[in-house]
């Protein structure tokens, strides 16, 4: 009989590699929500609780995926949430401050710059706790509205991060910027992102260069034919 459960306990500390990783997030504050599910790191599907719906921010190039019911079942939960939050609350005497400002804040742009052609600026924000943070953008130091927010996601170590999308047009000269409200800040964190003239490639650069090969190409050519012109000549 020892032997047997030896032999059971040497099985069941055998380890297998890791596939995938899923991840299912159900909380709640006195004024935020989240539902979330997530599959190797990234967002399947999260509850919107001001657009009272299920968001499924995948590519479009990408099977959709839904699941039936899913928002009305987080709206339960997070029902349920609240009401343990109310009950450890109390037998905690509340929970102890601990905010931990991002640790970093980025600006770019989804696709590659032309002026005049649509496009996304992302803000991602990352190292905070707790979640959420807070983003506004401005234009020409002109608030800016209609961003698209994803919700917070882990990171391994605690802390979270979250993305946050503003679609625009790219004119030279206009200047976007990104500012970060958390609880742990006096003051927001600030990106900036300026559309450059760099941006845009040169014009004149691709018709040179094509004039410049075709140039060389007929010397080429023009000295070869004389070559062999002579040769032929020294022959007969």
């Amino acid at each position: 009989m020892k032997e047997l459960l030896l032999f059971l306990s040497c099985v069941l500390s055998v380890s297998a590699d890791v596939l995938h990783e899923d991840i299912n997030i159900n909380g709640c504050s006195d004024s935020d929500g989240e539902k979330m599910y997530g599959l190797d790191g990234e967002e399947l599907a999260y509850a919107d609780f001001n657009k009272q719906k299920e968001i499924y921010p995948l590519p479009p190039f990408i099977d959709p995926i839904t699941i039936p019911g899913e928002y009305e079942h987080a709206v339960g939960q997070q029902q349920i949430c609240r009401n343990n939050l109310k009950v450890v609350r109390v037998g905690m005497k509340d929970f102890p401050p601990k905010h931990i400002a991002p640790s970093g804040v980025m600006i770019y742009t989804r696709d590659e710059v032309e002026f005049g052609e649509k496009n996304t600026l992302i803000c991602h924000v990352t190292g905070f706790y707790p979640a959420p943070v807070n983003v506004s953008w401005t234009k020409n130091q002109q608030k800016v509205t209609g961003s698209s927010i994803n919700v917070p996601y882990p990171n391994k170590d605690g802390s979270f991060r979250q993305t946050f999308r503003l679609d625009f047009t790219p004119q030279l000269g206009d200047m976007y910027r990104c500012a970060v409200e958390h609880l742990s800040l006096t003051e927001p964190l600030t990106k900036i992102y300026e559309v450059e003239a760099s941006a845009r490639p040169d014009p004149g650069v691709g018709p040179s260069v094509f004039c410049g090969v075709g140039l060389t190409l007929s010397l080429v050519g023009v000295a070869a034919g004389t070559f062999f012109l002579i040769k032929g000549n020294e022959c007969s």
